[in-house]
């Protein structure tokens, strides 16, 4: 039986803390990432119905452009698991809840609340992006009170000088294939990278949602305002939170991106100074720069001139 057969799911199911679950019906989730992601209709849940997601981020799961996508080194199928489980608990309301999970064939099965929402990115009114940075401020606050190893039991992302180092030579690698005028973009932006891990590793860190684009935010209807659902927690770790606020804002005009880092400033209590915004926003450029080799396209809302953005941020903060 094949990792997509029901009796793999029944028998993931049924090792899960769920249960005898009867699945009646069982579809792709619209909102799946590149590694599978289903929308069961179960009974037992509760009252009649309901609805659960089932993922699996396993990399063998993965087809051949999901690979060249997904930064093998990052891989680990363990880490959104314990995340949801041990994690998130302790952070504001808002993610989905595991409700279970599942071995099957040596790969993990997740099992998470089902919300019923938008995602971000096709939500046009800032006020809402404002909620959302107001609520990863709080997010990080309530991490950042958490003493340093605490979140050790979890197979974390570790942002640290190699780290980020990595992400420049993978797109030095990449951009062998470019341009001689990309070539040489990519060389001067390595030549000025080191004093921005310098400075990325000076600032505070927290627990890091690590992609936090609007593709990976939900946006649901909640009483007395909205739920703040951010999916998708396989590249979390310790780290700046000004990187994850990097990621929010990408693609916004600087008026839009100020009234979201304040925000996220009122949210936290605490300055992030908009010089350390933009050293955040070259590192998310130069990530996208190493992430894939040139042959794949990121997803469209994500989809931009990096290098050029990362040249133009770097001669701003006069690196």
């Amino acid at each position: 039986m094949t990792a997509n057969g029901w009796g793999a799911l029944e028998r993931a199911l049924a090792a899960s803390e769920l249960g005898d679950l009867e699945v009646v019906r069982r579809r792709p989730s619209e909102y799946r990432t590149s590694f599978p992601v289903e929308l069961l209709e179960v009974e037992r849940l509760g009252p009649g119905r309901g609805t659960i997601v089932c993922k699996r981020p396993n990399w063998d799961e993965l087809d051949a452009t999901a690979q060249l996508a997904k930064p093998r080194f990052l891989q680990d199928p363990e880490r959104e698991a314990c995340v949801y489980e041990r994690l998130l608990p302790r952070g504001p309301v808002g993610p989905p809840r595991l409700l279970g999970r599942g071995l099957e064939d040596g790969g993990v099965w997740l099992f998470l609340e089902y919300i019923e929402g938008r995602p971000l990115h096709e939500v046009g009114e800032r006020e809402l992006w404002e909620q959302v940075a107001g609520w990863l401020g709080r997010f990080h606050t309530a991490f950042g009170l958490i003493p340093p190893g605490s979140a050790g039991r979890c197979p974390l992302v570790q942002r640290d000088a190699d780290f980020y180092r990595r992400w420049m030579e993978r797109a030095r690698e990449f951009g062998r294939a470019g341009s001689s005028d990309r070539r040489a973009a990519l060389d001067r932006l390595a030549e000025r990278h080191d004093r921005l891990v310098e400075a990325l590793l000076a600032m505070p860190a927290t627990l890091l949602h690590g992609e936090l684009y609007a593709s990976n935010v939900l946006i649901a209807e909640a009483e007395g305002g909205v739920r703040v659902a951010p999916l998708d927690w396989e590249l979390a770790g310790p780290g700046p939170g000004a990187l994850d606020l990097a990621a929010l804002v990408s693609g916004w005009p600087a008026g839009d991106r100020e009234a979201m880092r304040l925000a996220y400033e009122r949210a936290v209590g605490e300055p992030l100074p908009a010089h350390d915004l933009e050293l955040a926003r070259l590192q998310v450029a130069i990530q996208w720069l190493g992430w894939a080799p040139p042959e794949w396209q990121p997803p469209p809302d994500q989809r931009r001139d990096w290098c050029a953005e990362a040249i133009e941020l770097a001669e701003e903060l006069e690196l």
